[in-house]
């Protein structure tokens, strides 16, 4: 059964850090593009951080650029998400999706096939 699982989150003070992890199970991680998208209260969700299978260099979004860095191990079948310097506006439920072969990195919602549940950040002080 093809299954993404986050884990890693938790309640944290500004400035501190979290990583995160979204093992796979299911299927081979080493052919698909995965992402990290989160989702706050009210909001949208949207895209954070997006990593290719072929090793190129990653994309971030504007708001955690210098501060998130994505990672993937294939051998595990699990894909990272270091969080420094968090903020308070980092609070979210952040999920991993698995992007439709062969497509690209992007945001879009609907190229992406599967979903996580989700894992919650809190940062508070």
């Amino acid at each position: 059964q093809l299954q993404l699982v986050e884990s890693g989150g938790g309640l944290v003070q500004p400035g501190g850090s979290l990583r995160l992890s979204c093992a796979a199970s299911g299927f081979t991680l080493d052919y698909y593009n995965i992402a990290w998208f989160r989702q706050a209260p009210g909001k949208e969700r949207e895209g954070v951080s997006c990593i290719s299978n072929s090793g190129g260099t990653p994309t971030y979004a504007d708001s955690v650029k210098g501060r998130f860095t994505i990672s993937r191990d294939n051998a595990k079948n699990t894909v990272y998400l270091q969080m420094n310097s968090l903020k308070p506006e980092d609070t979210a439920v952040y999920y991993c999706a698995r992007l439709r072969r062969w497509r690209l990195c992007v945001f879009d919602r609907p190229a992406y096939d599967y979903w996580g549940q989700g894992t919650q950040v809190t940062v508070s002080s």
